[in-house]
């Protein structure tokens, strides 16, 4: 095969090169060679599985359902095969036991693939990677316990946080913000009214057009959190380093409320009164207006009263 297709001169030679080196066998798999090179080449090429590999990159915030589309877009591999694999989440039973799915392990991260990898060594190679950065980035376990964190927090509650973070701004520097706004309304038992929650339910459905109504927001789903106070009970999204430390370190303020700025950031403010206010900016903004109205012009002045000269009258007296 590599003589017919102009890879070596001569099969032959490539036999005898091969038989003078019986102790490495050649290692099964893809290999790519794009122009003619010695037998030599090929056999240690072969010998040492430099397979032909491709870059696959997993964005960060990208669901489940999302890296399945986008390899299955790619003709890697059927989007149904890696639901399948990421849905179970017996990889990551050591550092959250009641994990429902891979959702949040699957760390965001450049990937070199074969053309048709097998979806439970992809889902293993993402899991691997994210416990990875989770040893770089977090503190250690509270004892013996590798699922809570020393603030008391499981570990499945910070990756959950940290989905929301990274789904709500792509700013890395907002991130401590909108993980101190949720963090302050969980305190409060305030519902944390988070719109790429009710994204993901929706999502899970098989019906997500990339649009969300105000209907949407009544779905029924325990991921839904505008009708349940607390986080959803997973993840929602796959977050990054960025989100992941905005999460374990959220900023200490006294925000309860968000909004874009339709320039990717956030309005934020503390009462509701500020929220709506900036809520009015955003829908000028979006209407192509400046964020905030013309100031009222100053009132009418009275016109100035004018004022009449005095003659004085000729005294009149006795001659």
């Amino acid at each position: 095969m590599l003589e017919s297709n102009g890879v070596v001169r001569s099969a032959i030679a490539f036999e005898i090169y091969a038989r003078r080196h019986p102790r490495r066998s050649l290692e099964a798999g893809e290999y790519f060679f794009d122009h003619a090179t010695s037998g030599r080449d090929v056999f240690w090429k072969l010998a040492k599985g430099d397979v032909y590999q491709i870059p696959f990159t997993v964005r960060e915030g990208e669901t489940l359902y999302d890296i399945a589309h986008d390899l299955e877009t790619g003709h890697f591999l059927s989007a149904d095969d890696f639901v399948k694999a990421a849905s179970d989440p017996m990889m990551v039973r050591d550092i959250d036991p009641h994990a429902l799915t891979l959702e949040g392990f699957l760390f965001p991260a450049t990937y070199q693939m074969s053309r048709h990898p097998i979806a439970v060594e992809l889902t293993a190679a993402m899991v691997k990677k994210f416990k990875e950065e989770w040893a770089h980035i977090s503190p250690p376990m509270a004892g013996d316990d590798k699922t809570r964190l020393p603030s008391g927090y499981p570990l499945s509650s910070i990756v959950t946080l940290a989905s929301l973070v990274e789904r709500e701004t792509p700013k890395k520097d907002e991130r401590p913000l909108v993980a101190g706004v949720f963090e302050n309304r969980l305190r409060k038992d305030m519902m944390l009214q988070c719109d790429p929650t009710v994204i993901y339910v929706m999502q899970q459905e098989g019906r997500y057009n990339g649009t969300l109504t105000g209907a949407d927001l009544h779905v029924h789903s325990p991921y839904n959190t505008y009708e349940h106070t607390g986080l959803p009970p997973g993840p929602i999204g796959n977050p990054g380093e960025a989100s992941l430390r905005a999460a374990l370190h959220p900023a200490e303020t006294d925000y309860l409320y968000f909004v874009a700025n339709t320039e990717g950031g956030h309005f934020f403010s503390a009462t509701l009164a500020e929220h709506n206010r900036n809520v009015t900016k955003y829908r000028r903004l979006l209407a192509g207006l400046p964020a905030d109205p013309p100031p009222p012009p100053p009132p009418p002045q009275p016109p100035a009263r004018s004022k009449k000269k005095a003659h004085a009258k000729p005294h009149k007296g006795t001659a």
